[in-house]
């Protein structure tokens, strides 16, 4: 048997047998995926506190299945595409859907044309990701920040006024006005530059562990007993997280300048 025979039946039984552990990470995403699509199922219903709780659980399985995959080492180009298509789904789709159920359909094409917007800015912002490049050159400290807010992120950011009613029975919160305030600025903010912190590599340091596990049980804790109420502060630490963020990245940009000038 040739060299070129052999590797061709190796390849076709890598195709025929596949670890079960790399197939756990898609099944984490295809999870995701069907929590995205039963958020739009529970939005038609008029369900929207179960429909925003879809979209919470699709969040965090989309925050786990990266991780997963590095840790079971399943990583793969055809994780990654069904990836981006289920955030867009997920996080681009669907809570665009809910907004149009619950407060849009009274706003006309212009509600629609809104709808449509925010959508096309979260495809736009997962077009971006998928095809940017890692640059050797780039200083470490650019891994810590995201440009735009992530695509999870804007679909909380977005459901604000209806995480909010869930809490104060205010009607001016499912103003198609208000709304549409919340589509435009935060589908701006998914194509923006803004720099956002990430957290992928974030380390804890050994002092800082207990504290950290603590602080997680808490979050733990009120989520269970005031989840609407949590969320929401949640969703407000990360929007105040904006200002440190851009002062921090124009720290960073500015020693880099003075080390240039000092080399120079």
């Amino acid at each position: 048997m040739t060299t070129a025979d052999e590797q061709k039946k190796k390849r076709t039984q890598r195709i025929r047998e596949l670890p079960f552990n790399r197939m756990i990470p898609n099944i984490v995403t295809l999870l995701a995926l069907s929590a995205g699509l039963t958020s739009i199922r529970f939005a038609l219903l008029d369900q929207w506190e179960h429909a925003v709780l879809s979209l919470v659980v699709a969040a965090i399985l989309d925050t786990i299945d990266g991780r997963v995959a590095r840790l079971l080492k399943g990583a793969s180009k055809f994780g990654a595409e069904l990836d981006s298509l289920s955030d867009f789904v997920c996080f681009g789709v669907a809570p665009a859907l809910i907004l149009y159920l619950w407060a849009m359909q009274d706003a006309g094409r212009p509600g629609w044309i809104l709808v449509m917007l925010f959508t096309m800015c979260c495809g736009l912002r997962l077009a971006r990701f998928n095809v940017a490049t890692d640059d050797d050159d780039a200083p470490a400290w650019k891994a810590h920040f995201f440009s735009g807010v992530p695509a999870p992120a804007g679909a909380g950011l977005v459901l604000i006024p209806m995480i909010i009613s869930f809490q104060v029975d205010a009607e001016i919160l499912r103003n198609p006005w208000i709304v549409s305030g919340f589509l435009f600025t935060v589908g701006a903010l998914l194509v923006s530059s803004v720099p956002t912190y990430s957290f992928k590599k974030l380390k804890i340091s050994r002092n800082w562990i207990m504290p950290t596990m603590l602080i997680v049980a808490g979050i733990a804790a009120f989520s269970v007993t005031v989840p609407w109420l949590t969320l929401s502060v949640v969703m407000a630490l990360y929007l105040s997280s904006f200002f440190f963020s851009i002062r921090a990245q124009y720290r960073f940009k500015l020693a880099d300048k003075a080390k240039d000038r000092i080399s120079d």
